[in-house]
């Protein structure tokens, strides 16, 4: 990852930043009703389950998830800073978060969706592995599991 990237928790005060990011994002995320985000958001900023890179105090990488449903439940990085090892870091962050054991899922777009061709690959070299597909909001997706429970 390249230097000037600080990884970590989100603070309110990186809301507003944090929307610029997804609202210069959202076509990639079918169903996404910004305001309804900006609600989950502040949720997660509370009870520090909303991951963020910043470079130069801006937000350029967002993650949610949630240990009690054990998923990713969303993740973006500005086009201007992909391929620079964000997503990875801010996954290795949640993973760290998470109890020892706990299986993680994560849906994203289907083989073939060039949309999803850069995330599937990285949930793949991050360890986790493809399952069933689904249909979220009206699109094709699949989800994709981490699997790090003792009876797996």
């Amino acid at each position: 990852m390249s230097a000037p990237y600080d990884i970590g928790f989100a603070q309110t005060g990186d809301i507003e930043s944090w929307m610029q990011l997804v609202e210069l994002v959202a076509d990639n995320f079918p169903g996404l009703v910004t305001d309804d985000y900006r609600q989950t958001l502040i949720r997660n900023v509370d009870r520090q389950s909303a991951i963020c890179a910043k470079a130069n105090g801006k937000v350029v990488g967002a993650l949610l998830y949630s240990v009690n449903a054990g998923t990713l439940s969303c993740m973006a990085v500005h086009p201007e800073h992909r391929r620079h090892g964000i997503a990875s870091a801010m996954i290795r962050l949640m993973i760290d978060n998470f109890p020892t054991g706990a299986d993680i899922s994560v849906s994203t777009f289907r083989e073939g969706d060039p949309l999803g061709d850069a995330p599937r690959a990285m949930y793949k070299r991050l360890g986790f592995l493809e399952g069933e597909l689904i249909e979220e909001f009206g699109h094709p997706g699949q989800i994709f599991r981490l699997c790090r429970s003792s009876s797996s």
